[in-house]
């Protein structure tokens, strides 16, 4: 690689004086531009010495790679003049550039961060919900429900029941642990506090309407203030501003009360202060905006019906792109908290018709392209849009060809237009795909499984007629390199339970842009070679090495994410640059605990950074594996 003539074309790319702070890790320049509008993007994707480009955290990343990064850093730094900056300065020059966080987005982020954790729990209940609606509903297989049919399976149906509604009925607990965390508290007692709320002396959630136009509701009288004995059984938003008020209330006790009592009386006086606030202020006033933001997505959905649902199902898509999506739980969740009132959810089906047509054209993509790269990405892509998981159609075929995005947009608006026609609404919460029939209301389960259809076929036809015309004899890519003869073995650097390098919480390593590898969740702070080779790359932070091995292939090993923002604290190195080490000789030890209470990830990647150069690169393990055990194969 030409370091200076690099450095010239991102300096090109970026804009005249755009550049104001320049920092390195192991892989990608991080840069913060004053205008990321002036930014020539198309020059930089055709670089072939740019690995890729993305956005995180106020910072424009640009992956170059190990052993070169840190060369066009310098060459950079020296056409431009921008001092140089480690990845902590960098991050005060991107705070205080005057751009400042978008408000919304921020809130964004937050919800995620909640409910991400617990959607599990949810997606558990609903499709159990959704199996004892099959198993209860009568008309799905006859005038008699199954049970009816086969009555030695109802009790059975009563347990499939009861754990269907236990993640609802008691989703404060839930929320209060997940949030509480989120807000700097400590979640046992957010969890203590959604215990509270959900108490079996209380009146149930769900009947407080009722019991306060019937004049049947019990009140606490303290200090002549008559206080509501309601619970928040299936309540989203009381139990996010209750979490918010505990964790700050905790962290104000922590600061200001001596250590030698912090430990007892923090606890409980958060507790007695955020209940009684909880139940007299927040709770009834909470509930009320609650109770107004479902009322209002009930009258949207029921105001705009078809036409609203199709313009939703077409934006859809867009909307997962921008990772608003992330914020459907919290809304979703309240819909189903109170089926009786709302309906169910309009939209799970929507997410349903979106995701099955990214896959449709994805697989449309399949059947037209003559390059064997894409043709394998597409199928497996299409695949895994049809089940739910639409990131790699997206990302990896649709969004890069453009027109199969855009036609499966389409198709998505029309199948969801057409189901809005229909009310089709979910009554639990699953898998947004081809089998989400299951938490779909048993009456119209056969409109939904239509919409499904309609959205596949639209978006493969569409896609496939347009792609008929415009892709051209040059799709072809290089042939596939000739048959496997030489195959190498690569052994794990560190011990630690084996993850798909997909699942990594990091873009450049997820997406495959610095090559193909595996990820390992360490269970030793320790890293040893894992094939003969020379280190060719060694920076300050001790946080990354990249090695040459005897046979030639490029390794690139990587100690947790972003940890070079720690400067080496807690990393020790064994090696040097240009040393020639041999397999299982130790590289470098790092404090694992000292990763986590920086709030960093100390996953380890093994990446074979010249992927290009090797017709297959397969993981030979899952699971735990030990030191200078096979993980990798690597083949020419």
């Amino acid at each position: 690689m030409n370091h200076k003539k690099v450095a010239q074309e991102i300096q090109k790319a970026l804009g005249e004086d755009n550049l104001v702070g320049a920092a390195h890790c192991a892989t990608r320049l991080r840069l913060v531009v004053r205008d990321k509008k002036l930014i020539k993007q198309k020059e930089l994707d055709d670089n072939e010495d740019v690995k890729g480009t993305f956005e995180a955290n106020g910072q424009y990343q640009i992956i170059i790679g190990p052993g070169d990064v840190d060369k066009v850093y310098k060459e950079l730094v020296s056409l431009t003049g921008v001092k140089e900056a480690s990845t902590d300065d960098l991050k005060e020059i991107a705070n205080s550039s005057g751009k400042k966080p978008n408000p919304f987005m921020q809130l964004i982020k937050v919800l995620s961060d909640i409910f991400v954790p617990i959607v599990p729990a949810l997606v558990a209940g609903g499709l159990l919900m959704a199996i004892n609606n099959v198993l209860t509903s009568q008309g799905l297989f006859g005038p008699q429900s199954v049970v009816e049919m086969y009555p030695a399976i109802k009790d059975l149906a009563s347990i499939i029941n009861l754990l269907s509604a236990a993640p609802f009925a008691f989703l404060p607990i839930l929320v209060g642990f997940s949030a509480t965390k989120r807000f700097g508290g400590n979640p046992y007692l957010g969890a203590a506090m959604g215990m509270a709320m959900v108490m079996p002396d209380l009146v149930n959630g769900y009947g407080v309407a009722n019991a306060i136009s019937e004049g049947t509701m019990p009140y606490w009288n303290v200090f002549g203030l008559n206080i509501a004995q309601a619970g928040y059984q299936g309540s989203v938003l009381p139990v996010l501003a209750v979490a918010f008020i505990l964790a700050n209330l905790e962290k104000f006790f922590h600061k200001h009360i001596s250590k030698a009592l912090d430990f007892t009386f923090t606890p409980m006086l958060s507790l007695i202060i955020t209940g009684f606030l909880t139940f007299a202020i927040v709770g009834p006033f909470m509930r009320g905006v609650s109770d107004g933001l479902t009322d209002s997505l009930v009258w949207l959905y029921e105001s705009t019906g078809a036409f609203g649902m199709g313009v939703f199902g077409t934006f859809y898509s867009t909307i997962v792109i921008t990772g608003l999506h992330q914020s459907f739980p919290a809304i979703e969740t309240t819909l189903l908290a109170d089926v009786a009132k709302t309906g169910g959810s309009f939209i799970f089906p929507v997410a349903s018709m979106a995701n099955v047509a990214q896959g449709g054209a994805a697989l449309a993509v399949f059947f037209l392209t003559k390059s064997e790269k894409q043709k394998s990405l597409a199928s497996s892509a299409s695949l895994s849009a049809m089940l739910g998981i639409t990131e790699p159609a997206i990302f990896g075929v649709n969004l890069k060809l453009k027109y199969p995005f855009i036609c499966a947009m389409i198709a998505s608006g029309i199948a969801s237009a057409f189901i809005g026609f229909f009310h089709v609404l979910a009554t639990a919460m699953g898998p947004a795909s081809v089998i989400g029939f299951i938490s779909i209301a048993t009456s119209s389960i056969p409109m939904f499984m239509i919409g499904i259809v309609i959205s596949i076929i639209i978006s493969f036809t569409l896609t496939f007629m347009y792609g008929k015309k415009k892709m051209k004899k040059d799709t072809t890519e290089e042939e596939l390199m000739k048959s496997a003869v030489d195959r190498e073995t690569v052994y794990a650097p560190v011990p630690g339970e084996i993850i798909e390098l997909k699942n990594v919480a990091d873009p450049v390593f997820s997406s495959e842009a610095m090559g193909k590898g595996v990820a390992i969740i360490p269970r030793k702070g320790e890293i040893i070679a894992p094939l003969n080779g020379v280190i060719t790359a060694l920076y300050e932070s001790k946080h990354a090495y990249g090695m040459v091995t005897d046979s030639g292939i490029e390794l690139l090993i990587h100690i947790g994410i972003d940890t070079v923002s720690m400067s080496g604290d807690g990393f020790e190195s064994f090696v040097s640059k240009g040393q020639h080490v041999a397999q299982g000789e130790k590289i470098s030890t790092f404090d694992i605990e000292k990763i986590k209470k920086n709030d960093l990830d100390p996953t380890v990647m093994l990446i074979v950074t010249n992927t290009s150069e090797y017709e297959t690169i397969s993981v030979l393990n899952h699971g735990n594996i030990n030191q200078n055990q096979a993980v990798l194969a690597v083949s020419k």
